[in-house]
């Protein structure tokens, strides 16, 4: 936070993002509430349909590296956002691009893909889109 001092005055300048914060936040609750349902339906799918052993596993591997990014790309995003800082907001915004990429996985190409996984894919989608809006301003107003 930039202070800037001016005979008695004193005003402040803060960058960080409320909207993104607070994104974050609730971006990090509805990953935990897509990661378990997304992990019921892989099971509950590989016991009513046919499903491949190998597909089953690359499909459960996917949702567990899925899980790794996001929970890196939430930490420095949120961390980038509050210290006000570009690189973490950079790395997290480089994160939200390989988090769309396995959305998009789950939403097109797995194996069996159910209406409930459209539903909560194309949610997940829209999230990763206004954030990445919010973060690419953030960066912005910290260049500045």
């Amino acid at each position: 936070m930039a202070v800037v001092r001016r005979g008695k005055e004193r005003t402040s300048s803060v960058l960080s993002s409320l909207p993104l914060q607070i994104l974050f936040y609730v971006n990090g609750i509805y990953y935990i509430f897509y990661f378990l349902v997304t992990l019921a339906m892989i099971v509950y799918k590989s016991q009513v349909f046919s499903y491949p052993g190998d597909f089953l596993a690359r499909d459960l591997a996917l949702l567990f590296i899925m899980a790794i990014l996001e929970a890196l790309r939430l930490y420095f995003g949120s961390k980038g956002n509050l210290t006000e800082e570009q690189a973490p907001l950079g790395l997290s915004l480089a994160g939200s691009a390989g988090s769309v990429v396995f959305s998009v996985y789950f939403l097109v190409w797995q194996t069996y893909v159910l209406k409930a996984d459209v539903i909560l894919n194309s949610v997940l989608l829209c999230a990763y889109g206004f954030e990445s809006v919010l973060k690419a301003s953030a960066i912005a107003a910290f260049v500045s």
